[in-house]
């Protein structure tokens, strides 16, 4: 099977191709390379450096493909709160070119999308069924307002052309290979436990999410493109396995070994006035497992000691 993963070079795109290939795909990365690094792909995978907002590159990149999963997008906080210019447009202009090509091919098409869709007041456990809760106001919700349009414009596609669509709304995947310039939490801290610096605890640390291990959201993804009942649907994807914020950094810190301690930081002084963070974030993940059977297999503990591994390992 031919599949081309836009932001294959990216953090989830590029495990996503090392599996694909490990299982005897064709698997070509389509990414500007903007976030993401040649280096993260592994040996024998194809890359197409261009933009996914450049349609003649994206109908070249989808020549003879038999799947095609769309992962290119500007993410992190970090990035999001410097470019909603840029945030806007590779999320929504995009989304549209990859969403248009596939639906002239009737190419089976799995899309990357957010918790963050959810909004910045919805909290608790929460079901693909729940509504919407985003501002235009919010500070953080220029990320989650392109990603709601994307979703919006492929079921739009899904209804009226037929588009094999299916929408994989994740939440807080973790790993090797994500970076931690973009504000991802668990990178962050990692990054600061290797340097011996204090783990700067956005708040007041008891916010609670669930973190997903990289592979068992590959695991999810595939499973998802292979299930045609998943066709037309939102599906949440990630953990069940709760944790605050600040017991998250405590983790980090004993298993690297670090004496450095904690630091608590105003979310303002990151982020600028009006930033909201939920209280609260769980998925409901019976849809995914009523459509595909997946279970993770990979606790918090093992990502943390995958990400910190990765980090003795790049430093020797």
């Amino acid at each position: 099977m031919r599949v081309v993963v836009t932001g294959g070079a990216g953090f989830l795109g590029s495990h996503l191709v090392a599996r694909l290939l490990a299982e005897g795909h064709d698997a070509l990365a389509l990414d500007d390379l903007s976030t993401g690094s040649a280096q993260n792909l592994p040996r024998g995978a194809r890359l197409l450096v261009g933009d996914v907002r450049d349609a003649a590159l994206v109908a070249r990149a989808l020549e003879g493909a038999d799947l095609l999963l769309h992962f290119a997008a500007a993410v992190g906080p970090g990035l999001v709160a410097r470019d909603p210019s840029g945030t806007r447009s590779r999320n929504v202009e995009g989304a549209a070119r990859v969403l248009e090509a596939a639906a002239e091919r009737g190419l089976r098409l799995v899309v990357a999308s957010t918790s963050e869709v959810y909004g910045p007041s919805a909290d608790g456990v929460l079901s693909e069924e729940r509504p919407s809760e985003l501002l235009t106001s919010a500070r953080r919700d220029v990320y989650a307002l392109s990603k709601a349009a994307g979703e919006a414009y492929a079921l739009a596609l899904a209804r009226t052309r037929l588009l094999p669509v299916t929408i994989a709304r994740c939440f807080n995947v973790v790993g090797p290979r994500q970076s931690e310039r973009y504000g991802m939490v668990l990178a962050r801290f990692a990054a600061a436990a290797r340097a011996g610096r204090p783990l700067s605890v956005y708040g007041d640390g008891l916010q609670r999410r669930c973190f997903l291990h990289v592979e068992d959201a590959v695991d999810a993804v595939l499973r998802l493109a292979r299930a045609p009942a998943s066709e037309g649907l939102v599906v949440n994807v990630g953990s069940d396995e709760e944790v605050t914020i600040l017991e998250l950094a405590r983790r980090v810190l004993a298993a690297s070994g670090s004496d450095a301690g904690l630091e608590h930081v105003p979310f303002e002084r990151v982020y600028g006035e009006g930033f909201v963070d939920p209280r609260r974030r769980r998925p409901d993940l019976g849809r995914l497992r009523s459509l595909t059977g997946w279970q993770p297999t990979r606790s918090l503990d093992v990502a943390i000691q995958a990400v910190m591994a990765e980090g003795v390992r790049s430093a020797v």
